[in-house]
């Protein structure tokens, strides 16, 4: 499963990037790579969020690693 968490976690990680792309110079790099509210980038956008809802779980595993 570590494999599936690193996965989440570099998805996530690029996402973050995208958003800070939006939030600094205002240019969405998923709309530029496959257009603007495309069926590509609305899978793009959907992965990206459902690893950060996975990652969420990320908080509780830790908790318990730490407990040990």
């Amino acid at each position: 499963m570590k494999w599936f968490d690193n996965t989440a976690l570099t998805i996530v990680i690029i996402g973050a990037v995208n958003w800070l792309l939006v939030g600094i110079f205002r240019f969405d790099l998923v709309a530029f790579l496959f257009g603007n509210l495309s069926w590509i980038s609305r899978i793009v956008y959907a992965v990206v969020g459902l690893s950060g809802l996975y990652l969420i779980s990320l908080y509780g595993r830790i908790h318990s690693m730490s407990e040990s």
